[in-house]
């Protein structure tokens, strides 16, 4: 006897890899829906929306042409309640399913919604793993049961040892397992990076229709000229672009900012890898192989600082994400609790570094890690934001950003929310940092070079607040103990103008 089956498919799994698509079967219908649900639960960039609706149909059209069974529902569709537990009822009974099947989600909300769904469910129902990440839900917090701390580089090494990625037996290639310390460079003064693939694809009906349906959004959009990669065949020349281009520069400028260049030599490969458009293990073995092959002009600095992004980074965040939710979503080590400035959602601030960073963000949905950790969120720690306001901002605008990748870097290495699980110690900088790393200050309203008085960076004196006034939190942290020292170190007088600089600045945040 032939069952009935649906099977749910989620906007951000959309993987034509996964062994459900190995062959067509006319009793097994597919599901996709555009939810309101989705779209509201934090107000998202356009092109984030744009992003995964346009990647969605075409897989679902993919999918089709290939011979599977697909029911799409669009945002407009006069059966789509915007929940997606009332959607699947009402196709369960309108095609008379017999048995239900999703893929396992990666987002804690989504994960207890179909569990309790599939609870109340009065047919057969089963989760099916993704097929996509390289380590089981649970498998960081079994490796690292018992300790306190989780150390990104030892889950690495295992990561590393465990799929034989740049090894050589039991040790690593070349004989060093991270070349971090060489990727920290500044863009020399006349150097010009790439100019960045884009695919202007022209995306005014998914616009239109997020206007008629009333979603709200932030952010900007070039509906003829959308430049982000929606399919599989897309994601793959960005991937080719990204070796043939960039990967002989990117370990070295990874870190470099500059208010010319948005992209820089950054694969912005997440959003395709997000979306499971591309395997992690598929992109590091294809880098590798294009390193082997170009070694006379690839260091092994360049690659290993990307695989490190793939293999360690991306997959031991989201290890840290399940071990730790939900309690992870209301940590807040600091006890921070300040609103964000509302020119976060504009860009209108003397600060040229933050200006840049967030008209970057609004105008393409993405800024990379360090405009990310030490711009922004660095301005967010020294001002004391509460940590919700950051998640709502980070999750909102850039078009990666799920909240399994996005809370556990916001809260966990950019706000130190979590007290220390995931970074030894807060990551803040002063101007000199910005200054060390980027090409903003030279053009900025406010000097870098001053502490207090007119027009004084104020980076410099709400570092030295920040350290002040969590003394008690911090001041036994050693990998942070120098900051006391030269703290304890200062002048009085000094000190109090300090202080008395960044009290001035946190009273008129809004006009900084």
């Amino acid at each position: 006897m032939k069952i009935k089956t649906l099977r749910l498919i989620l906007g951000d799994q959309l993987n034509s890899q996964h062994s459900w698509f190995e062959s067509v079967n006319q009793d097994v219908i597919y599901v996709m829906m555009e939810m309101r649900q989705e779209t509201d639960y934090v107000t998202h960039h356009i092109q984030k929306i744009v992003g995964f609706f346009m990647a969605m149909r075409q897989f679902a059209e993919e999918l089709k042409q290939k011979g599977h069974q697909v029911a799409y529902i669009t945002l407009d569709d006069e059966i789509n309640t915007q929940s997606l537990p009332q959607n699947l009822l009402w196709l369960i009974q309108e095609l008379d399913i017999q048995q239900f099947e999703y893929l396992l989600p990666d987002e804690y909300r989504l994960d207890l919604q179909l569990k309790d769904f599939c609870h109340n469910l009065s047919i057969p129902s089963k989760a099916i793993d993704s097929e996509h990440f390289l380590s089981q839900r649970e498998e960081l917090a079994t490796f690292f049961k018992g300790k306190k701390t989780f150390l990104m580089e030892n889950f690495y090494r295992m990561m590393r040892k465990k799929f034989k990625v740049l090894m050589d037996g039991d040790e690593p290639t070349s004989g060093q397992w991270n070349f971090d310390a060489d990727n920290r460079k500044k863009l020399p003064k006349d150097h010009r990076p790439v100019e960045p693939l884009g695919f202007s694809k022209n995306v005014e009906d998914i616009v239109k229709l997020l206007s008629q349906s009333g979603v709200s959004s932030i952010g900007n959009i070039d509906v003829k000229n959308f430049l982000w990669p929606t399919t599989r065949q897309e994601s793959l020349a960005l991937l080719d672009f990204f070796l043939e281009n960039c990967l002989a520069q990117f370990g070295t400028y990874e870190d470099a900012m500059h208010p010319s260049y948005w992209s820089i030599y950054h694969s912005r490969l997440s959003f395709s890898l997000n979306l499971k458009l591309l395997h992690p293990l598929e992109v590091i073995q294809k880098s590798i192989e294009y390193w082997e092959q170009h070694q006379d002009s690839i260091t092994i600095a360049q690659i290993e600082g990307f695989v490190r992004q793939i293999l360690g980074w991306r997959e031991y965040i989201r290890g840290i994400y399940w071990a730790k939710m939900p309690e992870f979503a209301t940590m807040n080590f600091f006890g921070h609790d300040r609103k964000l400035p509302s020119w976060f959602w504009s860009g209108q601030t003397k600060m040229a570094c933050l200006r840049h960073a967030i008209t970057q963000s609004l105008d393409y949905a993405y800024a990379h890690h360090i405009q990310r950790l030490m711009l922004t969120g660095n301005f967010m720690l020294l001002t004391g934001i509460h940590p919700d306001e950051a998640d709502a901002w980070y999750l909102g605008i850039y078009i990666d950003a799920i909240e399994w990748v996005e809370i556990t870097n916001t809260r966990g290495m950019s706000q130190y929310a979590d007290g220390g699980i995931i970074g030894s110690k807060p990551y803040v900088g002063s101007a000199n940092y910005i200054d060390k790393m980027s090409h903003y200050c030279g053009n900025c309203f406010y000097d870098k070079n001053k502490k207090t008085g007119d027009k004084a960076c104020p980076f410099n004196s709400l570092y030295w607040h920040f350290f002040e006034r969590n003394r008690s939190l911090l001041e036994k942290n050693p990998r942070i103990g120098m900051s006391y020292i030269t703290l304890n170190k200062m002048a009085t007088t000094q000190r109090q103008e300090l202080l008395k600089q960044a009290d001035f600045y946190l009273e008129h945040i809004e006009k900084l």
